[in-house]
């Protein structure tokens, strides 16, 4: 009876106290409570988790929002527990700073929900803008008294491109081109032609279909008002059939940095031939009795011949391992201050990517890495892993660097840490031995002009863009070939060796 009478109380209790709820709001500077001295105070969070999400409201330019999350944890500075306080910094073009605070509707009676698990609660409501990093901070509240450690967790969340399936929603993804569709199909006519047929946008009227196949093989432009599934013969230059199409469009809102698409060419349907009318059935129907076993024996042939041709390829499959495509080519790329990131770096690094199918690795990518391991080690891990190492140089970066760079992150002025003359220090070391000296070319985009403090350089393959691309991309696809070091040793050496 008794055991009875304490689940029915317990049932009780549980209907008459509510669980606690979260009410946020804005809350900029510190909490009253920092100001009062408390003799006990809730401890820090156990979790704290953060996603972007779409939201559920209409908004006018920011509907993609930041969902936080955090647990508590399970111990009995959980009834000194009144609020949570969140804060958000994020970091692209400019700064940006906000906190909210999250106040519990009701005092935590135990240290785990009634029906089990933790305390689980979240907040949507920061906006998420485009490729941006942001700092989260959360600690409980009342804070730690003055001169006391207060417990806080912080994460760090950098928002993807429009290209993610929750931030193509973004105001600015689907101007740009996230939401398009435009269904690419592509088919080789004959050696010189490709046909392409694609669907167009509202939002522009401007396109360039380009057929790639290592290097670009073909393009041509299409204009199209109205929305419609159109086409476009693109003459090419060398093998299309498996080349990849690209679709840059030119919309309104976002000029030359749309959102491309891709597809693949295959071969064009071959028009059906029709079979001429038989006017001689009663002849052959004379045959059929001999055609039958004919038919058959046929079969046979044709299955034994198509097991003998698995079998042979199976086989040669085995035998020749190294027919599989190989990885792409790791490019680390150095480059002296003076140069602009933005229009000169940036290109050179997505004509890699796009036409040599390489790997490319950036210090201005690495910053965190760098900062954690030191530029030395850095450079020096970077060299181990990368197949070729190139130094990027040019005689003509002042004029439209300083005129349309300006300030802006990727300029010149920008660079604090310029990590080319320790990298050509560092690797111009390693040139003694035969397996480095493969790693190292020199690349131009003007008449090369090598400055007299980095002379060892003129021993080392050089290229100009675009006059020498062909040789260039050659270059790089043949990884692992070892050339003479005598005079880029000497180079070196006078190169240490000069006060």
């Amino acid at each position: 009876m008794s055991l009875v009478l304490l689940s029915l109380a317990a049932l009780c209790w549980g209907a008459v106290t509510p669980e606690p709820m979260i009410q946020c709001a804005s809350e900029m500077g510190p909490s009253p409570e920092w100001r009062v001295r408390h003799t006990l105070t809730p401890g820090d969070l156990r979790d704290l988790r953060v996603e972007s999400v779409k939201s559920s409201v209409a908004m006018e330019d920011n509907s993609i929002l930041m969902n936080i999350s955090w647990t508590l944890r399970a111990d009995a500075s959980i009834r000194w527990l009144k609020a949570t306080k969140i804060c958000v910094t994020g970091k692209s073009n400019f700064q940006t700073y906000s906190c909210v605070r999250c106040n519990y509707t009701e005092a935590f009676q135990t240290q785990t929900r009634p029906s089990g698990g933790k305390w689980t609660f979240s907040y949507v409501g920061f906006p998420v803008e485009l490729n941006t990093l942001y700092f989260i901070g959360a600690h409980n509240i009342p804070n730690a008294n003055m001169n006391e450690d207060s417990p806080s967790m912080s994460v760090n969340f950098t928002s993807p491109g429009c290209l993610d399936h929750v931030m193509k929603y973004q105001k600015k993804c689907i101007e740009a081109g996230s939401l398009w569709d435009p269904n690419i199909t592509a088919c080789k006519k004959n050696e010189k032609t490709v046909e392409v047929h694609f669907t167009t946008s509202p939002l522009g009227n401007r396109y360039l279909a380009l057929i790639q196949s290592n290097i670009v093989i073909g393009m041509s432009q299409v204009s199209e008002n109205r929305v419609t599934r159109t086409s476009v013969l693109v003459p090419v230059t060398g093998e299309s059939e498996g080349a990849v199409v690209q679709l840059t469009p030119y919309f309104h809102t976002c000029g030359n940095d749309c959102i491309r698409r891709k597809g693949t060419v295959v071969l064009c349907p071959q028009m059906g031939v029709p079979f001429p009318p038989d006017n001689n059935s009663s002849v052959l129907s004379g045959w059929t009795p001999l055609l039958l076993p004919a038919l058959l024996v046929a079969t046979c042939v044709l299955a034994i011949g198509t097991y003998l041709k698995w079998r042979h390829e199976k086989i040669k499959m085995t035998s020749f391992p190294s027919a599989m495509l190989l990885p792409p080519v790791k490019i680390l790329v150095v480059y002296p201050s003076e140069i602009c990131f933005h229009h000169t770096v940036c290109y050179f690094t997505e004509f890699l990517q796009n036409h040599c199918r390489s790997e490319v690795i950036l210090d201005k990518w690495q910053k965190k890495k760098i900062a954690e391991m030191g530029p030395v080690q850095w450079l020096t891990t970077q060299e181990k892993v990368a197949d070729k190492v190139i130094f990027l140089l040019s005689n003509d970066v002042n004029a439209r660097c300083d005129g349309t760079c300006g300030k802006s992150e990727g300029s010149p002025h920008e660079n604090s840490q310029d990590l080319f003359p320790l990298a050509f220090n560092l690797f111009c070391s390693n040139l003694r031995s035969q397996t480095h000296l493969h790693k190292y070319m020199v690349v131009y985009f003007k008449e090369a002009d090598t400055e007299d403090d980095y002379s060892a350089l003129h021993v080392c393959p050089t290229y100009r863009l675009m006059k020498d691309v062909a040789a260039f991309c050659t270059a790089l696809l043949h990884v692992g070939q070892p050339m003479p070091v005598g005079k880029c040793f000497q180079a070196c050496h006078n190169r240490y060796s000069s006060p």
